[in-house]
């Protein structure tokens, strides 16, 4: 049986450096960091003092006053999002099989701003002055919920939670669903809200997070002079549609969804396998199923976090995946711009990857002085390129070893 097509008829972003796509993408193409000093909370006994942070977020034009102080940030930056990437495909709910419209939406820590702030309570007032929206303001799920409940969207329905690869896993799974047919519509993506104390010293104790304090230098994918990843927050929303439903709509189609590989390195709760084995088959499955030779890409958008493991790591398996044309095909980290989102990264990247075969013009990877010599590839340094591809892959790599890449196609009609 013929696979559905899928296709992408939305995006929705919101991110430090645009709350709507049009600004987000102009900034992307500009090369603008997003990365700032830390501003929301005191970092004097903290390690890391910079992150990609949202300052001046306002979720009113979009969402009710009171709804929103019963909503985590990461549920608010989702629902924003959601409703660009749906007004942009030109989606009327009520014409909608409410029952074929579904939301996949992940995010990899959920309400941490909400568990936070409800343990202070707990531990200063007592257990009386707990909110009772503690619980599902919290729970990682309920971004996927809140926007069923928004649109009436009443088919599948899940949220995914696999680290830095939920988004790409999330926007996979939720492929797999319009193409097994149990949908014909599906917003999908990543959200994250964890710029918080609890959030930040976590990955600062796990030594994970840069220590450069200069934000205009703190994220370096590829350089050798990298130390760590730079947190970042937000949204990227797709919606996904089946493509009959989307012609019989007339929806402008922007792209299309090929191809999905999924994997785990089955090796270590943080670290990534160095043999790179499964890192290797999750880029070759998404490829299979793309239905294309290795040679037929024309662009990476690569996990690239600027961490010593991951760069040379992710350098030698794209290698090993394309052989020769590896040589040929340009690869860019846009967290050197945006931060790394965590569960959200992939929903932002999907976002870019879209934009990029969408306007024939290829992001760069900033921040690239000093490439180091096990990163050996051509990473776009520091200015993007016009450039029109046919093929744009996406790849993403998670604590736990999980491993998720898609697979985009230029729509001609």
């Amino acid at each position: 049986m013929m696979k559905r097509r899928v296709v992408i008829t939305g995006l929705g972003v919101v991110h430090a450096l645009g709350k709507d796509i049009n600004t987000f993408w102009d900034a992307i193409k500009e090369g603008k960091n997003g990365i700032t000093t830390v501003t929301k909370f005191d970092t004097t006994d903290f390690s890391t003092k910079v992150a990609a942070q949202i300052v001046d977020f306002d979720p009113s034009a979009y969402i009710d006053k009171k709804e929103a102080k019963r909503m985590d940030l990461f549920c608010q930056y989702a629902i924003v999002a959601a409703q660009q990437a749906i007004d942009m495909a030109g989606l009327d709910a009520s014409k909608l099989d409410p029952f074929r419209a579904g939301v996949l939406i992940g995010s990899g820590i959920g309400g941490i701003e909400t568990l936070e702030d409800n343990c202070r309570t707990m531990f200063e007032k007592g257990p009386r002055r707990v909110s009772p929206f503690f619980v599902p303001m919290m729970i990682a799920n309920m971004a996927s919920g809140q926007v069923a409940i928004r649109f009436g969207f009443k088919g599948y329905n899940a949220c995914v939670v696999t680290a830095c690869a939920t988004a790409n896993h999330s926007i996979g799974d939720a492929m797999r669903v319009i193409q097994n047919g149990y949908a014909d519509v599906m917003i999908t993506g990543g959200s994250e809200a964890s710029i918080t104390p609890l959030g930040f010293v976590g990955f600062c104790a796990a030594k994970a997070m840069s220590e450069n304090e200069d934000p205009n230098t703190a994220c370096r994918p590829f350089d050798k002079d990298r130390d760590g990843f730079v947190m970042g927050e937000g949204a990227g929303i797709l919606v996904l549609e089946e493509y009959e439903h989307a012609k019989r709509r007339g929806a402008k189609i922007l792209a299309e969804l090929v191809g999905y590989g999924c994997t785990c390195d089955a090796y270590h709760i943080t670290a990534p396998s160095p043999d790179g084995e499964a890192g290797i088959r999750c880029m070759q499955l998404a490829l299979e199923d793309a239905g294309i030779a290795p040679e037929q890409l024309g662009y990476i958008n690569a996990h690239g976090t600027s961490t010593p493991l991951n760069d040379p790591m992710e350098t030698s398996v794209i290698k090993r995946v394309l052989g020769k044309h590896a040589e040929k095909v340009p690869v860019s980290s846009t967290k050197s711009m945006t931060g790394h989102l965590l569960g959200a990264a992939g929903g932002i990247e999907a976002v870019i990857t879209v934009m990029a075969l969408q306007d024939g013009f290829l992001p760069p990877t900033i921040n690239l002085k000093n490439q180091d010599p096990e990163c050996d590839l051509d990473y776009i340094p520091n200015v993007g390129r016009k450039q029109q591809v046919e093929y744009a892959l996406s790849n993403a790599l998670g604590f736990g070893g999980h491993n998720g890449v898609l697979v985009f196609k230029r729509y001609d009609e």
